[in-house]
């Protein structure tokens, strides 16, 4: 895992204190695509389950999740694809 993977996992544990966190680097599926740089870590699948989320709207979910990683959205990764749950949802 890279610096950038690094440094989202650490941010998210730190603001929601998961029960689970995936990141999945997809950057080399998006190859030729905008944003894609040819250096990976520009393009992240999060699978992510904490309390924080309950009784959250999905879109709520994901600004909370965006917010956290405002740094990282403004700078290296150019795409992130967001599942964020409560514990006990599908």
């Amino acid at each position: 895992m890279g610096a950038v993977a690094e440094a989202i996992r650490g941010k998210l544990e730190a603001a929601f204190s998961p029960s689970r966190l995936e990141l999945a680097d997809d950057s080399d599926r998006h190859h030729g695509h905008a944003g894609h740089s040819g250096a990976g870590e520009s393009h992240f699948t999060l699978r992510i389950e904490a309390e924080a989320f309950a009784g959250k709207a999905r879109v709520m979910r994901q600004r909370m999740v965006m917010k956290v990683l405002a740094d990282e959205l403004a700078g290296p990764v150019h795409a992130l694809s967001i599942v964020a749950t409560a514990p006990g949802e599908a």
